[in-house]
C-alpha cells in the first residue's frame, strides 16, 4: 500500500494500486485509526483519471422504471462495513444539524394509494443535507489544519454547509462558484461569512480555480461528495429514517448529483435493513450514476442538463460509486415535468418550495409508484433542499402546467413578409 502526496490537503485518504493488462486502476483505501473508526492518519490524492465520455441520452428508459440495476460486486478496500456503520453512529454532525423531521404526505399518499413519507432535508440551517457531510469532515480536521482555512467549489448547497460548519468551527473558508450559481446561494454562502468567489461556467472550472488556490494558500480542500467523512456525515440521514419509521419500508428515494448522500444512506441502511431498497433518482439528462452502474466501470458525461442544478454533475465519486455498485438498488430517471409537478405537489402538501434538485427524489418515487401499481406500502423520499431563486417559479409554474396538460404550448414560424401576421391569425381564427 502506497500513500501519495497530495497537493491540496485532502485528509484522510490513502490509495492501492491495481494493475490490470490494460490500465492502473486507482482504488480508495482508508487507514485505521486505532479508534477504529473512518479517520486516518495521512493525506492522499489520485492523479486525475481519464474517464469514458458517454452521451446522456444513451441510456434511458421509462419513468418510474428501475434500470442501472448494479451486479452487487464487491470491491477491494479497506473500509469496512463496520467501519462505516461506526463513523456513522459516532459522527459529529448534530453540533450543527438537526434532525430533520419524517412527515406523511397525506394527499399524496391519498392519491397514490401508498403512504409516501417525507424526509425533510429542506428544514436543515442551510435548507439543504449538504452541512452534514461537510461538518463532520471538517471537525475531524487537525487543529493545525483549520488554522490555515479549508476551500471548497460548489454549486450552492455544499457551499452553505462548508461556509456554516466554518463559522461554527472558527476558521476562515473560501468558497469557489461557478458564475451561473442562483444568487440566493451566493448571497447566502457570504452571510455565513465565507469569502466567495465566482470563476466560470461550469462546475470543473470552479473546481480547478480551488484546487489551485488551495495549493497556494496551503488550505484544506473539502470535497462534495467524494470522501468517507463527507459520505458517513450524509448517512446520518439514513439513520435517522430508520429510527423514525417503526413500520417496514418498500424503498428509500434518493437524488444523485456525486453519489454522497446514496452511499451514505446504503452504508447504513443496508447493513441494518438489507430488505429496504435504496433507489437513486436522476433527471434524465444528468444521469451519472446510472450511466456509470449500467457500464460497470465511472463514466464522464459529454454534457449534462443544467435545470436541477444541485444534481448537474458530469461524474460521479470513486468511493460513492464503490459503494453504489455493491449496495444499492438501481436509478430510477425523470424529467423537467415531473419535477416540476413534485415542486408543485410539495408546495400543496406542505406548503414549502423545493428547489428543482430537492424534488427529484419525489418525483422518482412518484414515478415508481405509478410504473410498478405500488400499493400499500411506505415510501420514502429524501426532499433534499430548497435553495431556488424566486424568479425560476414562473418557469416552474409553466412546465408544471404543460406536464399536467393544463397548458399547450403552441411554436410555429412565421416568415419575414408583408401581411404575414395577418394570415397566421386567420388561419388560426378568433379566440373565444
Amino acid at each position: 500500500m502506497a500513500a501519495v502526496s497530495c497537493p491540496f490537503n485532502i485528509p484522510p485518504l490513502t490509495f492501492q494500486r491495481k494493475k490490470t493488462a490494460t490500465k492502473t486502476r486507482l482504488v480508495f483505501a482508508m487507514l485505521r485509526s486505532s479508534a477504529n473508526s473512518c479517520s486516518t492518519k495521512s493525506i492522499a490524492v489520485a492523479s486525475p483519471q481519464t474517464l469514458p465520455r458517454v452521451s446522456p441520452y444513451s441510456l434511458q428508459y421509462e419513468q418510474g422504471k428501475v434500470g442501472a440495476v448494479p451486479d452487487g460486486g464487491v470491491s477491494k478496500t479497506s473500509i469496512s462495513a463496520m467501519e462505516y456503520l461506526t463513523s456513522i453512529l459516532t459522527s459529529k454532525v448534530y453540533d450543527v444539524a438537526v434532525e430533520s423531521p419524517l412527515q406523511h404526505a397525506a394527499k399524496l399518499s391519498e392519491r397514490l394509494g401508498v403512504d409516501i413519507w417525507l424526509k425533510r432535508e429542506d428544514a436543515q440551517p442551510v435548507f439543504s443535507f449538504k452541512l452534514r457531510g461537510a461538518y463532520n469532515m471538517m471537525a475531524k480536521l487537525p487543529k493545525e489544519q483549520l488554522e490555515q482555512g479549508v476551500i471548497c467549489s460548489s454549486a450552492g448547497n455544499h457551499a452553505q454547509g462548508v461556509a456554516l460548519a466554518a463559522k461554527t468551527l472558527g476558521c476562515d473558508a473560501v468558497i469557489v462558484m461557478p458564475v451561473t450559481t442562483p444568487r440566493i446561494k451566493w448571497e447566502s454562502v457570504k452571510r455565513l461569512g465565507a469569502t466567495v468567489v465566482l470563476v466560470g461556467d461550469s462546475y470543473d472550472e470552479a473546481q480547478a480555480y480551488a484546487i489551485k488556490r488551495s495549493v497556494k494558500e496551503n488550505r484544506t480542500f473539502i470535497p462534495p461528495f467524494d470522501h468517507p467523512d463527507v459520505i458517513s456525515g450524509q448517512g446520518t440521514v439514513g439513520l435517522e429514517i430508520v429510527r423514525q419509521l417503526y413500520s417496514p419500508i418498500h424503498a428509500i428515494f434518493v437524488p444523485v448529483g456525486g453519489g454522497g448522500l446514496i452511499a451514505g444512506i446504503a452504508a447504513y441502511v443496508k447493513r441494518v435493513l438489507p430488505e429496504v431498497r435504496i433507489i437513486g433518482v436522476e433527471p434524465s439528462d444528468a444521469n451519472a450514476m446510472a450511466l456509470s452502474l449500467h457500464h460497470g466501470e465511472r463514466v464522464r458525461l459529454d454534457q449534462v442538463g443544467g435545470f436541477a442544478d444541485g444534481v448537474a454533475v458530469k461524474e460521479v465519486g470513486i468511493e460513492p460509486f464503490r459503494i453504489c455498485k455493491e449496495l444499492i438498488d438501481g436509478v430510477v430517471l425523470v424529467d423537467r415535468n415531473a419535477i416540476c409537478s413534485s415542486i408543485k405537489d410539495m408546495f400543496e402538501e406542505k406548503r414549502s418550495i423545493l428547489e428543482p434538485a430537492g424534488a427529484l427524489a419525489l418525483a422518482g418515487a412518484e414515478a415508481y409508484c405509478r410504473y410498478y401499481n405500488l400499493k400499500d406500502a411506505n415510501v420514502v423520499a429524501i426532499t433534499s433542499g430548497a435553495n431556488m431563486n424566486f424568479d425560476r417559479l414562473s418557469l416552474v409554474t409553466e412546465i408544471t402546467n404543460l406536464g399536467r396538460q393544463q397548458e399547450t404550448m403552441l411554436t410555429t414560424f412565421i416568415p419575414d413578409e408583408p401581411k404575414s401576421n395577418k394570415q397566421f391569425r386567420e388561419l388560426v381564427g378568433t379566440r373565444h
